[in-house]
């Protein structure tokens, strides 16, 4: 049997051919301009709203905002794995003081810039209590895929500056810090908010309960993986087979388990890493486990850019001078402001001081945030919710990745 035609142009496979050649002139591109690391993210997602615009009837994933489910399982599976990736590369726990400036970051920086964000989005954007709540939630962490320039390097590297240090630390433990925010947020969608639902409900469980069993939980995983990896058959590891994927469905496993007793199993993840990398801490598998690892992230993150670049036009159909005008007041002055005050009296130099604060890139996360609660409940403000935060993605990943290569030279001789 002949086809019906030889040369039928399948739209799947024009979606994989502008796919790829988006992310590889992406990678390559500024090349041609530059010998820092590539700025490939933004002219991802530039890319991929050109390809929506200039290819007819090209496949896209399905508007987020109508069926946020499959952007929630990509995202949540890449911050998994960017997560477990961050705590791999902290070569050095100690000296505990290096810690000082991500407890500030995390306890300081974050609530403000979640407060500052509530109260932006209720005046200038006129949203109600919870879907300001929500914003603030989902645009306060640094994200941990696509603020991987500005982090140290991969295990075994040595000499970790106290930028990325900080960066790394706070890009790996914000994410699971702010989930108290997005549920706080639904609370207050959903009318329930008491005092007694506040303290009992919220504090008591989405606060103390989930971060203590999401840190539990990556401890004792990372531990008994670090058994299986490293000890047991004591004459055959499977560390020495150089293979990643037990390791990486060991990641899985407990971030599914945490999940499965209400724990987050983002600090898990995060935790899990941090945890992992002591266990025989010179070994070569730790390497070729990072890259294992970032290799997936790297893809899976290309492909979201991608996807996200193309859906960009429809979640831009209503946008104003007032959305770019608050998205340029987080990237700015909020995230900045709050990283500053955040950092006040700390021992880091002032140029250090700024480049923590100014370099809080918003990606990823803040999709899976709003996917999360999307799919658990139908909110007011959601179609201006996915307008603010397409736009600060997009404007934060252009602002930071064409100027994060020139800000880290300039603390290189710190």
């Amino acid at each position: 049997m002949q086809p019906d035609s030889f040369f039928a142009l399948n739209s799947y496979h024009i979606a994989l051919v502008v796919v790829g050649a988006i992310v590889i002139v992406a990678q390559w591109l500024p090349r041609l301009f530059s010998d820092r690391e590539p700025a490939s993210a933004p002219l991802m997602i530039l890319f991929g709203t050109g390809a929506a615009l200039l290819v007819p009837n090209l496949p896209t994933l399905p508007d987020p905002r109508e069926a946020p489910r499959i952007w929630e399982l990509v995202s949540e599976l890449t911050v998994i794995i960017a997560l477990f990736g961050t705590g791999m590369r902290i070569d050095a726990l100690r000296p505990w003081r290096r810690w000082t400036p991500t407890f500030r970051m995390l306890g300081i920086a974050m609530p403000l810039t979640i407060l500052a964000v509530a109260l932006l989005g209720i005046g200038f954007e006129g949203l109600t209590v919870a879907g300001a709540i929500l914003l603030g939630a989902v645009l306060a962490p640094t994200d941990p895929v696509l603020a991987a320039d500005v982090q140290v390097g991969p295990p075994q590297e040595g000499v970790e500056h106290p930028v990325r240090f900080t960066l790394t630390t706070e890009a790996g433990l914000n994410d699971g810090l702010a989930f108290p925010f997005v549920y706080l947020g639904l609370l207050v969608a959903a009318e329930t908010v008491t005092p007694g639902l506040l303290v009992f409900d919220w504090l008591a469980l989405d606060v103390v309960y989930r971060i203590a069993v999401g840190g539990a939980m990556g401890w004792a995983g990372a531990r008994v993986l670090g058994y299986v990896l490293f000890s047991v058959p004591r004459n055959a590891v499977l560390a020495e087979t150089g293979s990643g994927v037990v390791a990486l469905a060991g990641v899985l496993l407990c971030y599914g388990s945490t999940e499965l007793v209400e724990g987050y199993g983002f600090i898990a993840v995060a935790v899990m890493g941090l945890t992992l990398r002591r266990v025989e801490q010179d070994h070569h598998f730790h390497r070729r486990l990072h890259d294992f690892s970032e290799s997936i992230e790297h893809a899976l993150t290309a492909v979201l850019l991608v996807a996200l670049g193309t859906i960009l036009p429809l979640l831009f159909a209503d946008l104003t001078w007032v959305h770019v005008i608050f998205a340029l007041l987080l990237i700015l002055v909020v995230r900045p402001l709050s990283g500053w005050i955040g950092l006040l009296g700390s021992r880091l130099a002032y140029r250090d001081r700024a480049v923590i604060s100014l370099y809080g890139v918003r990606g990823i996360g803040s999709i899976y945030y709003l996917c999360y609660a999307g799919s658990h409940m139908d909110f007011a403000n959601k179609d201006e919710l996915w307008t603010l935060v397409g736009l600060v993605i997009l404007l934060s990943t252009i602002l930071h990745g064409f100027s994060v290569g020139w800000a880290m030279e300039q603390i290189k001789d710190d």
